[in-house]
């Protein structure tokens, strides 16, 4: 962390004043650097961790996927999580107010905007779910466990209740024997799925089928949705304080979790399933492909939270190291979540009969089914369901304080005035109401529906092309040398040439060819038997496109609005960066940025060369020392 007699070494400026005046007392910062790195840790580490990395890479080759998941890391997920933060951090503004920097690609502030807001809506819905089976498990005998309740059909079968089925033998002798150990096999349906689909859920057939309101999810719905508010009630201050524990207490639970796991029989298959590397695989393009994808969407890269959190870090902090940790902590926690579940599916199948590719699952399907099915078979099997859905709902929190806090902030700085600042709270609480009236839907019997829906389209593709937009607009319409003498500015060092490259050539690349590869690896969405009629297929892109939309739609509109004589001066005054880019505090406006070129702080870009040093001395201002690097030619 930038300790206080640091931040003087970090950015030269006077050690005296870096306490005093690197503070945003308008907007804010964080307490210290230890919250802003556990809430970007709390956001980056979310439920895909959990549900859907231990199952892609057991998919795509076990160990022999971590190769190209690591490449993907190194080359597209440090780099453009580097990016957002020193982006956010340098105009101390969220995903709108950044935009300054190129006013014609504002859009992209407003896409981010919309994409957090379907994520928003949704995931707080399946946090709502895990409340609700959290608060299931507090019984002797989890409901889920046997067959005899009210809403199992008779095709239900239980790990438990069946004798012939703990060991996995059947005598073949018998025709009723065979259609038996069919049933055990292929047609089984287990109680904690018959819980899911007839009891939670009360699922019904169709999508537009939406029957009733779900009231005890409901109810869990308003339960999410007032610790999110109450967590964010006074901004990144209180929001900072919970993350101590929401960030770190998953880990204690996974270790927990995990020691359990591995100490069960049958652990040890299930872990080499998750691991054995089936290296034909690597030649293959969709290995690539699902692992480019996953630690695009894994690290929250394009959803504007990033801009967000970073952008109440203090000027001078060290953005760069932040993002190596939080990435790498990020890829960290998948593959050790990968052990946590994969011991327990692989105990499970032992106790089955049968081979693990048989009862592992990811979604829903892994955390609400699969898992909890398998946590019916140990001693004190209602501790392990709370740790468990007690993990994934902290995991949940932090993504989805980082989502609303996105929200709040844009608004915020859009509107920009001292009322709405001291009002603060009205908004988190205005926008916390319409994100629980919205996902009310969502808890109807077709509520599951519309939330995989949602998952797959609203925030799929749409993310790619927001992504490559920010990078091209700001390497190639800002500039990538102001942006790396931003860069140096704020943190005393100029991007290394790795990351320079990446941003510049190997990021985008790869973003392309995430683009592409989700496009010919299209295929229209199911959930389990069920086909997605074509109308809400329809709705899905219309979902995605919404948010890829506002970037031209605004983009026409500032175009019209900018003054000049032909269209391309007009294009060049409407992509140069407004007259209050730069740094938020007067003090940290130095070099280009500093108050003797007022008038046309836009052509500072390009003339920048021609303002010698001694051109900068008389406006020193308040933070004198840090000349040296701001004046670089």
């Amino acid at each position: 962390m930038v300790g206080k007699g640091a931040k003087g070494m970090l950015n030269g400026a006077v050690p005296s004043e870096a306490t005093k005046k690197d503070q945003n007392l308008k907007r804010g910062n964080w307490g210290n650097q230890i919250e802003f790195v556990l809430t970007s840790v709390g956001y980056a580490v979310g439920l895909g961790n959990v549900w859907r990395f231990p199952y892609l890479c057991y998919r795509n080759g076990g160990g022999a996927f971590m190769f190209p998941y690591f490449i993907m890391l190194i080359f597209c997920g440090i780099p453009l999580f580097f990016m957002e933060l020193s982006f956010g951090q340098f105009a101390s503004q969220g995903c709108l107010g950044v935009w300054r920097i190129s006013p014609m690609f504002k859009g992209v502030g407003y896409g981010m905007m919309v994409v957090s807001t379907y994520i928003g809506i949704y995931y707080n819905v399946v946090i709502c779910i895990a409340f609700y089976y959290f608060f299931s498990s507090m019984t002797p005998v989890l409901p889920w466990t046997y067959c005899n309740n009210p809403w199992n059909t008779p095709d239900c079968m239980s790990v438990l209740d069946n004798p012939n089925i703990t060991n996995g033998s059947q005598p073949p002798a018998l025709p009723g024997n065979v259609s038996q150990a069919l049933n055990q096999t292929l047609k089984r349906t287990s109680p904690s799925e018959e819980y899911w689909r007839l009891y939670v859920l009360k699922l019904s057939d169709d999508i537009g089928n939406f029957g009733e309101v779900r009231l005890p999810l409901l109810g869990c719905l308003g339960v999410s949705w007032v610790v999110v508010f109450l967590c964010l009630i006074r901004g990144v201050k209180s929001s900072g304080k919970v993350v101590y524990f929401t960030a770190t207490f998953p880990y204690v639970v996974l270790t927990i979790l995990f020691i359990r796991g591995v100490t069960l029989e049958g652990a040890f298959t299930g872990i080499m399933y998750y691991l054995t590397p089936q290296w034909d695989k690597i030649l293959e393009a969709k290995v690539w492909g699902d692992a480019a994808s996953q630690i695009f969407y894994s690290l929250g890269c394009a959803w504007g939270g990033l801009v967000t959190m970073a952008s109440y870090n203090k000027f001078h902090n060290n953005c760069y190291r932040d993002s190596v940790i939080i990435s790498i902590t990020n890829c960290a926690t998948s593959v050790y979540a990968g052990f946590v579940i994969f011991s327990i599916l692989g105990f499970m199948a032992n106790h089955l009969g049968v081979d693990v590719s048989r009862v592992a699952d990811h979604g829903p399907g892994l955390a609400f089914v699969a898992y909890p099915e398998a946590l019916t078979l140990l001693p004190i099997a209602p501790l392990w369901s709370l740790l468990f859905f007690f993990m994934l709902i902290l995991l949940g929190l932090g993504t989805q304080f980082c989502l609303l806090e996105t929200l709040v902030t844009a608004i915020v700085d859009e509107v920009g005035n001292e009322w709405i600042l001291q009002k603060k709270t009205y908004v988190t609480l205005g926008v916390a109401v319409a994100g629980f009236l919205l996902g009310i839907p969502l808890t109807s019997q077709a509520g599951i529906y519309w939330l995989l829906l949602m998952d797959n389209y609203a925030a799929s593709f749409s993310l790619v092309i927001i992504s490559c937009i920010m990078c091209v607009s700001i390497m190639y319409i800002y500039g990538h040398q102001n942006y790396f003498q931003d860069i140096r500015m704020m943190l005393g060092f100029p991007p290394p040439l790795f990351f320079q490259i990446c941003w510049r050539f190997v990021s985008p690349a790869i973003i392309f060819f995430i683009l592409i590869f989700s496009v010919i690896q299209y295929q229209p969405i199911t959930y389990n038997q069920y086909q997605y009629p074509s109308w809400a297929v329809a709705i899905g892109f219309l979902m995605a496109l919404s948010s890829v939309i506002c970037i031209p739609l605004y983009a026409l509109f500032q175009f019209c609005r900018t003054d000049g004589d032909t269209l391309l001066q007009r294009l060049k005054n409407a992509t140069k960066p407004s007259r209050d880019w730069g740094p938020a505090l007067l003090e940290h406006r130095t070099g280009r940025y500093a108050p003797t070129i007022a008038p046309s702080p836009e052509d500072g870009l390009e003339v920048q060369p021609l303002h010698p040093d001694k051109a900068q001395i008389p406006m020193v201002g308040s933070n004198g020392s840090s000349r040296l690097q701001d004046s670089r030619i």
